[in-house]
């Protein structure tokens, strides 16, 4: 079993943590321009937190297909108040940062961040992995294949599963190398993938447990749902709660998401699956 040591805070991930998605943005493809208010940022941190998020993933550039790159100087500006607005209403609250920035991680994690969340794996910016290894900080490493701005331009694999988790072998063995202790890996659905892509690393996804990290992935309101069922993002939540439980089923240890009940609620079931003589509270 795996554990995070964030800021001396042992987090066990022998049950699986739900991770809950705050965007600072005016972009983000389901939520963006929502919280970009401070005091709407914390009320929506507050319900996250109520429904049972374990962490609080706060970003301040959308990644999703063709985003426009933000300078650096204003995704601290978005993000440095949120985490600073968020900790002082939820002192206790486990924040990680989502940036491919080694200076956003590093004043973030000042503000009182836990985590780092980085889309590129580090090849983004040369210093990341040597930054958050000083840092002390657990490090989750995303797999994408080009950027956001190119990543859905024709993306190709050979073998998209093979090929990814080798990729994250190395990145590993580097994080390790640069002094991160903790690192979780994200086959990074959607980003630099067709469906079909998508559809494969899922089906394929306990593979990813021979690297022997914990497992994160991102999978809420996709486009592969969509694109799929036919339904917008606005419609997707049903959608992502089957893939959610199939993640798990294949040893995801977190779920990031925009719906925190929801996912919170297909954990509590796939626990219940796999510990049927558990005792039912009625109240949880």
């Amino acid at each position: 079993m795996f554990s995070l040591n964030c800021n001396g805070r042992l987090v066990n991930l022998d049950q699986p943590k739900i991770m809950g998605i705050l965007n600072v943005t005016p972009d983000s493809f389901f939520d963006g321009g929502q919280f970009e208010n401070i005091e709407l940022l914390v009320q929506q941190a507050t319900k996250l937190i109520d429904k049972g998020a374990d962490f609080l993933d706060i970003g301040g550039a959308s990644s999703k297909p063709g985003a426009i790159p933000v300078p650096e100087k204003e995704e601290l500006q978005r993000v440095l108040p949120a985490i600073q607005a968020v900790l002082d209403k939820h002192p206790d609250a486990i924040v990680s940062i989502d940036t491919t920035r080694s200076r956003v991680a590093t004043e973030a994690v000042k503000a009182g961040a836990m985590l780092v969340n980085d889309i590129s794996a580090g090849n983004s910016d040369s210093k990341m992995l040597e930054v958050v290894g000083d840092l002390g900080v657990p490090y989750i490493a995303m797999h994408m294949q080009g950027t956001p701005q190119n990543m859905q331009n024709n993306p190709q694999y050979k073998n998209v599963w093979i090929e990814i988790q080798h990729l994250l072998a190395q990145t590993i063995e580097k994080a390790y190398s640069k002094g991160i202790d903790d690192v979780i890996i994200d086959p990074g659905f959607g980003f630099g993938k067709t469906v079909y892509h998508n559809f494969e690393l899922l089906k394929h996804l306990e593979e990813f447990r021979h690297l022997n990290t914990p497992i994160l992935v991102g999978l809420s309101r996709k486009s592969m749902i969509q694109r799929v069922l036919g339904v917008s993002a606005q419609e997707a939540l049903h959608g992502s709660s089957v893939l959610h439980t199939l993640a798990l089923s294949k040893g995801a240890h977190i779920l990031r998401v925009h719906d925190v009940k929801e996912a919170k609620e297909v954990v509590q079931l796939v626990n219940q699956v796999h510990n049927p003589e558990k005792r039912i509270d009625s109240k949880t």
